[in-house]
């Protein structure tokens, strides 16, 4: 079997409070771009994982990392190898171990069906991964597991990401967040579209992310430049996106950033 770890982005995340558990409570519109990671697995004696691509260096001891731990969350009849070509950079803000956690679980679904709690399952491995099971847009609330899919107008839409080729850990930009509820994320029964609410909302992790890794900034400057109808970051961190109302404004966009700072990692993709 072969499946691709779509790249997540948060097309709007309002951290709303810190919780008692050291959670945070959110409010996020989720949306996943059509490329990614690239998974292949073939039936093997055991459970092994081999990691190759651009940023398989990234990954240590690999069933230390979430595909290992997804390849253990769920019961299977047989041992699978799995190949991971790592095209996502790590620690970037667009879900890449999620991602391919929820590879493993789609793969796992077509082999055999998933078990009726792989909900709770996945959310044991990161409050992201759910989501990334679904790899559809919707919306997430508590910490990101209680999902809402909801009908896209962005989908086929032209998106960049751009990432600057530095990682910033969740942690510490949570634990940077001031604290000030800023307000709820615009509701899909207010604002009638996808669009609408990912116009009218925000991502207030920005603020302390530019605070750890100042080239945020130059990232979201230099996609302002292009003319996108929309540019922020995802997640917390490090990685962009900007969104275009045609194709021709994505190519020329996304080779202005490349002229502009070649050693910044760009995708070009389109939402799904």
């Amino acid at each position: 079997m072969n499946e691709t770890a779509f790249a997540k982005i948060n097309l709007a995340l309002h951290v709303r409070r810190r919780r008692a558990d050291g959670y945070h409570e959110l409010e996020t519109l989720f949306a996943f771009v059509d490329d990614g990671d690239r998974l292949s697995v073939t039936p093997a004696a055991a459970d092994r994982l081999t990691t190759h691509g651009a940023f398989a260096g990234m990954i240590g001891d690999p069933f230390g990392n979430i595909v290992g731990k997804a390849l253990s969350a769920l019961p299977r009849e047989e041992g699978w190898a799995v190949a991971l070509d790592k095209r996502l950079p790590v620690a970037a803000g667009l879900g890449g171990g999620s991602a391919d956690a929820g590879a493993v679980f789609r793969m796992v679904d077509r082999r055999q069906g998933l078990p009726a709690d792989w909900q709770a399952r996945a959310a044991r491995l990161g409050a992201d991964v759910p989501a990334c099971v679904l790899s559809t847009t919707c919306i997430g609330t508590g910490t990101g597991t209680d999902l809402a899919p909801v009908d896209s107008d962005l989908a086929g839409t032209p998106v960049l990401l751009v990432n600057p080729r530095v990682g910033v850990p969740t942690g510490p930009v949570f634990q940077a967040w001031d604290g000030r509820d800023r307000g709820a994320m615009p509701s899909f029964e207010a604002t009638g579209s996808v669009r609408a609410m990912a116009l009218a909302g925000r991502n207030d992790l920005e603020a302390p992310a530019i605070a750890i890794c100042p080239p945020v900034a130059q990232v979201l400057a230099a996609l302002a430049d292009t003319g996108p109808f929309l540019a922020r970051m995802s997640g917390s961190g490090a990685t962009c996106f900007a969104l275009y109302d045609g194709s021709e404004a994505l190519h020329a966009a996304a080779e202005a950033v490349a002229r502009r700072q070649p050693g910044w990692w760009l995708m070009t993709g389109r939402l799904r």
